[in-house]
């Protein structure tokens, strides 16, 4: 949102995150499910969620839901591959683990509930995933989140 007074992208910044509050609210629930197993919680205003570390189940990784990022590990600002990468289809170096997730909280703000649909509509967890190769665009370079946007 280039151009945009700070007062502006605020504005817009809140507007998306009550936009994406029906799915923030799944994620804190499993957050406070996950706290009870152990997890812990902080807010990082940089990634504008609730990040719940060190979530007790799934593969390994992280999920975000709206303004909440569930974390298996204990600091999002850790090296994972891209899709690409893991799927033998490119050769990217390592990106954060916090920035691809930011992608992710980024895409909901501006989709909402819509996104969960779209999300598996566009292949689900896969190298291929529109969501996915733009979550490792932005964790690779800082820009282009967008789903739609050119690789």
């Amino acid at each position: 949102m280039r151009g945009l007074p700070r007062w502006g992208l605020r504005f817009a910044q809140g507007l998306g995150i009550v936009w994406a509050l029906p799915v923030t609210a799944l994620g804190l629930v499993a957050g406070l499910a996950a706290m009870a197993a152990g997890a812990r919680l902080r807010f990082s205003p940089r990634d504008l969620a609730c990040v719940f570390q060190r979530v007790p189940w799934g593969p390994g990784g992280a999920l975000t839901l709206g303004n909440v990022i569930l974390d298996t590990g204990d600091d999002l600002e850790r090296p994972c591959r891209t899709y690409a990468h893991a799927a033998g289809i490119g050769h990217d170096p390592p990106v954060l683990l916090a920035d691809h997730e930011r992608a992710h909280v980024f895409q909901y703000m501006a989709l909402g509930a819509l996104l969960p649909p779209l999300y598996l509509l566009h292949g689900g967890v896969s190298a291929r995933n529109r969501f996915e190769r733009a979550a490792d665009r932005y964790a690779l370079t800082g820009r282009g989140w967008w789903p739609w946007a050119r690789d």
